[in-house]
């Protein structure tokens, strides 16, 4: 067994969903699930078949989104692993639970705009994801003026009332 690093490849900002289903059906609930959640949203999505003619499958409502996610995927290339690549404007929070309560998803290793790292492994049948690297180590424990600050900023986008 071999493991690899993929680097997820995006503009610095951009959100995405990394996760793991098991049916090619998959493609077409999560962009159904996308788009009844949030109308307008911009997003490409691929999904990496496990058997078959082993493509990845892909689906979106934005063109170079979508080629974007075709490419990380392609990139990751472990079974059954999808990723949806969010435009801007868009963010996991407000469709995550939509994607999870499709009957096909699995697992969602992570939603973040991040630097993000796939580790994956590969073995002489395939690979499959490992775990994620997503951002950064910590760099301390927040003190008082920390926990102030992070109350504030939820309240001012609108989370927190």
């Amino acid at each position: 067994m071999q493991l690899h690093t993929v680097t997820v490849h995006k503009p610095e900002t951009m959100n995405f969903i990394l996760g793991q289903t098991h049916f090619i059906k998959s493609v077409e609930d999560i962009h159904e699930a996308l788009v009844g959640t949030v109308p307008g949203i911009r997003f490409g999505l691929a999904f990496c078949e496990a058997s078959g003619k082993r493509l990845v499958r892909r689906s979106g409502t934005d063109a170079e989104l979508v080629e974007l996610a075709s490419r990380n995927a392609t990139a990751i290339g472990a079974g059954h692993a999808f990723i949806v690549l969010l435009g801007d404007g868009f963010y996991p929070v407000n469709v995550l639970n939509a994607i999870k309560a499709v009957p096909e998803v699995c697992r969602i290793y992570c939603a973040t705009a991040n630097p993000t790292e796939v580790i994956v492994a590969e073995t002489a049948q395939g690979r499959g994801i490992v775990g994620v690297v997503d951002g950064f180590a910590p760099l301390g424990v927040e003190n008082d003026d920390d926990v102030r600050w992070r109350k504030e900023l939820l309240r001012t986008i609108g989370y927190k009332a």
